[in-house]
């Protein structure tokens, strides 16, 4: 039977959570973060540059919450992508697959929306779940 405990999940590799709420959280054999904007993890500051330098740092932040909880980007069964402007949706979606769909790798499920503002006025921000 698997265990329904919550189990924190942190890392000082991603942003330290600003408010009340874990960068993950782990029930059992999944692990759900929270979604992650392009915060640099050493400075707390958004990253300069457009759509593809904030979509790097936020999946970087991504792979070090799933590091910090033993998991990698291959064992991402789903995501949910919001982007402020859907026509950055293309440059976005260029990294994104970078990162979840290298050349032999099954993609994970993915929904995208656009939202009127995110934390920070990032331009996006990404939650993922895995299963460990």
């Amino acid at each position: 039977m698997t265990s329904t405990a919550k189990i924190p999940v942190s890392t000082d590799k991603a942003p330290a959570a600003i408010g009340p709420y874990s960068q993950g959280v782990r029930v059992g054999d999944f692990l759900y973060t929270s979604g992650q904007v392009a915060l640099d993890p050493a400075t707390g500051q958004m990253v300069s540059g457009g759509i593809e330098a904030q979509t790097t740092r936020v999946l970087e932040n991504l792979r070090a919450v799933l590091g910090a909880a033993g998991a990698s980007l291959t064992q991402v069964v789903k995501t949910t992508v919001f982007l402020k402007d859907m026509n950055d949706f293309a440059a976005m979606n260029a990294i994104y697959g970078q990162y979840f769909a290298p050349e032999g790798a099954v993609a994970p499920a993915r929904s995208t929306v656009e939202v009127a503002r995110l934390p920070k006025d990032a331009l996006v921000e990404i939650e993922v779940i895995a299963v460990l």
